[in-house]
């Protein structure tokens, strides 16, 4: 296709539900069809000859991947390693950095769950103790981002050993500026581990220019690459320490000289082909249809944001302004005078009732006492999706 392809035109890229209207890119964004295709390629060439894959070819095959990876994201490839998903990569760095009992660890209130776990548990292990920093509300608003690198600063103290701060937060949809906050955190002598799966491809990264020790990130979100597919960014300072809580044989199953990487390379017997579709995922995301995934998803967000915040009860949450959200956004809701916080595998009642009567798929959440709706959208949603959601709200009173 050429430069001046038409959204019209890549929406064929996906098949997308006809029956269903997909609003959650956010949580679990369907690749385009080349990449699906992309991924089933390797798993079949895998299973031609797994001996031969496995000990002579994978290692080569990630490294070729991750140099792909390395030029999008702008470092360099020996700084990254290929694993499953954000998830993994945060548990890498948690059991990767020494703590010791009365150590601290600082994150912010806007922390995903999973994060909060991980780190939970690894203070349990060491008797080092879990902070958290309150960031001024609403945090998203770009003005605010030195009020936001106080509130962090504020709570770091001498035996402060690591901060771990999103850099699009995944609940409130805010991009916190994460630059200034690893300037701020590198003077007074704290590591930085930025979890940043909602970053890829939403923004420009630039890793080796941010500042942090670690930058963990799944490729399944923005980038549309196979779920299964995920990275890890490690300062070389930190390469020798690096220690995976998987452990299986360690060092290159093919004899090559070793790397901070084998431990993560070889995780046990598993299907890479997620990991090795990330260089078609970057193929298919050339810079004019990037600019134009992000214009087209925030021109429809905008849409939504215009009929939701036309109700007075309804809130911009984190998002105040229109230069605060690229293709995800959050809405704080009115609380029902029965209302209770959804959690974990259960969802808010409005949730349920847009996916059981309407079909749609989309969040309905809490967060420190507030009730939201988070919206995505991609190349492939259309107007037609938003006016569904716009005609649903309307139906079960939510707008009027």
């Amino acid at each position: 296709m050429s430069s001046t392809e038409t959204v019209q035109q890549l929406r064929s890229c996906w098949r997308i539900d006809p029956d269903s209207v997909y609003l959650n890119h956010g949580s679990f964004g369907p690749p385009p069809l080349v990449v699906q295709q992309a991924r089933e390629d390797w798993s079949r060439r895998l299973d031609q000859q797994p001996m031969r894959f496995f000990c002579q070819q994978m290692e080569e095959f990630l490294d070729q991947t991750t140099a792909t990876l390395a030029d999008f994201l702008h470092t360099k490839p020996e700084r990254l390693a290929l694993v499953d998903n954000a998830t993994l990569a945060m548990n890498i760095v948690a059991e990767s950095i020494a703590l010791s009992e009365g150590d601290q660890v600082l994150l912010t209130d806007h922390e995903y769950g999973a994060v909060r776990n991980i780190w939970s548990r690894r203070c349990q292990q060491t008797g080092a103790r879990l902070q958290t920093a309150e960031l001024p509300f609403p945090v998203g608003d770009p003005a605010a981002a030195d009020a936001v690198v106080s509130a962090i600063e504020a709570r770091l103290t001498a035996k402060t050993r690591v901060l771990v701060v999103s850099h699009v937060t995944s609940a409130t949809a805010c991009i916190l500026p994460v630059r200034q906050i690893c300037r701020m955190a590198r003077e007074r002598g704290v590591l930085v581990c930025i979890d940043g799966p909602h970053a890829v491809a939403m923004l420009d990264l630039f890793l080796d220019d941010i500042g942090c020790d670690y930058y963990c990130a799944s490729c399944h979100k923005w980038l549309c690459a196979p779920l299964g597919s995920g990275f890890l960014w490690v300062h070389p300072q930190h390469h020798g320490k690096v220690r995976c809580p998987i452990i299986s044989w360690g060092g290159s199953i093919a004899g090559r000289q070793a790397s901070w990487k084998d431990r993560t390379n070889w995780l046990g017997t598993r299907d890479p082909a997620p990991l090795l579709a990330i260089s078609s995922a970057i193929e298919f995301f050339t810079p004019a249809r990037l600019k134009l995934y992000r214009q087209h998803a925030h021109e429809l967000i905008g849409s939504v944001r215009s009929a939701l915040l036309s109700q007075p009860e309804i809130t911009s949450f984190c998002n105040p302004t229109d230069d605060s959200f690229v293709s995800m956004c959050g809405f704080a809701l009115p609380k029902p005078r029965d209302w209770k916080p959804g959690y974990h595998g259960h969802p808010d009642p409005l949730q349920m009732a847009l996916r059981d009567r309407y079909r749609i798929e989309i969040p309905v959440g809490s967060w420190n006492d507030h009730r939201f709706l988070r919206v995505s959208a991609h190349l492939y949603t259309t107007p037609d999706d938003v006016q569904a959601l716009n005609s649903a709200l309307h139906d079960l009173g939510v707008i009027s």
